[in-house]
């Protein structure tokens, strides 16, 4: 297939979800409007590479977020796929034998994100039903590889939530005990990969860190939760580069269906700690959910921790030598 035919399949989608997206929502509320830019490098490839496959994360439509998907242009034409697991999109390209010894990709995008709220605490516990675990819910109890919810992550939860009852007064009991427990700091290594155990015993590190050990100690008490990234987008600028990822969790409760939390955004933004417990702000785009991803097509390598930045394989393997740039620019807030 031909790139401009891959690109016009995908802005075809796009724009079809984000008319109907656009069509049904509720006035009113905050939101930020942008165009958000995708760039991957690689400068410097093998000359002698018997193969080179790409995988990029695609942003999607959801019910927070209209995407419309510009533009896609590289080295060599990507197509979209998708995972079965969690249901991450991506752009994907592959060559045997490249002759090229640089590439590169981009993305652009124009968004629309919004602030929303499942409830506050206390509304929450208002209209608390009983839990139902569902099967599509069941993958969302089990462990991942850096996410135990055996041993040490099983017996803090216990302890957090003796003597509460009911799911949302476990979640969030668990939630200020994260708050309370971390502190955001990236200083020294090991931060930065979501382990839940390196986050329970350092008690430091970034957004990945704090989620993770939520997410463990929520699914160790038979509450569903899952991980979800993409990209912060700094409040009071209007446009520039982005450094990097910002995550945050969901967990489910019954008859409202997944609730947000941002413990970290919290932590940075104390006045904002009963907020961040069901509701998350505008300043932001999902790209992608879970971990231990296996990408479509499958990569060679280990399943990825998370999906965010760009995936390369060269000769099979995983390759390192890949640099992203990120920009936005604001058309209306």
């Amino acid at each position: 297939m031909k790139l401009e035919r891959v690109i016009l399949c995908v802005l075809f989608l796009s724009v079809t979800s984000w008319a109907a997206t656009h069509a049904a929502r509720k006035a009113g509320g905050q939101f930020r409007e942008f165009d958000f830019t995708y760039g991957v490098s690689l400068p410097h490839l093998a000359a002698n590479a018997k193969s080179f496959r790409i995988w990029i994360p695609v942003a999607t439509t959801t019910r927070n977020q209209e995407v419309r998907l510009l533009n896609v242009s590289g080295t060599i034409p990507l197509r979209i796929t998708r995972e079965s697991e969690y249901g991450n999109r991506m752009a994907f390209a592959e060559i045997r034998r490249p002759a090229f010894k640089s590439a590169h990709f981009k993305l652009t995008y124009h968004v629309t994100r919004h602030e929303y709220s499942v409830g506050t605490y206390s509304q929450l516990m208002e209209n608390e039903k009983p839990p139902q675990i569902t099967p599509d819910l069941a993958r969302f109890l089990q462990p991942d590889r850096l996410i135990p919810i055996d041993g040490e992550i099983k017996r803090i939860a216990d302890s957090v939530i003796a003597g509460h009852q009911g799911e949302i007064a476990k979640a969030h009991a668990i939630y200020d005990y994260v708050f309370h427990h971390m502190r955001y700091d990236k200083s020294g290594t090991g931060w930065g990969h979501g382990d839940a155990i390196w986050a329970c015993d350092a008690k430091h590190g970034n957004c990945t860190d704090f989620h993770s050990l939520f997410i463990g100690m929520m699914r160790a008490e038979g509450i569903p939760a899952r991980f979800v990234i993409g990209f912060p987008l700094p409040p009071g600028k209007q446009d520039g580069a982005i450094a990097g990822y910002h995550c945050w969790a969901e967990f489910y409760m019954a008859g409202k269906g997944w609730v947000p939390v941002d413990i970290s955004e919290a932590w940075l933004n104390p006045s904002r700690y009963g907020f961040f417990f069901g509701s998350v702000d505008s300043n932001r785009v999902r790209f992608s959910m879970g971990r231990d991803i296996n990408l479509a097509p499958k990569q060679s390598a280990t399943p990825v921790n998370y999906f965010v930045y760009p995936y390369v394989e060269l000769n099979d393997k995983a390759y390192k030598g890949v640099q992203w740039q990120f920009y936005f620019h604001d058309t209306a807030s």
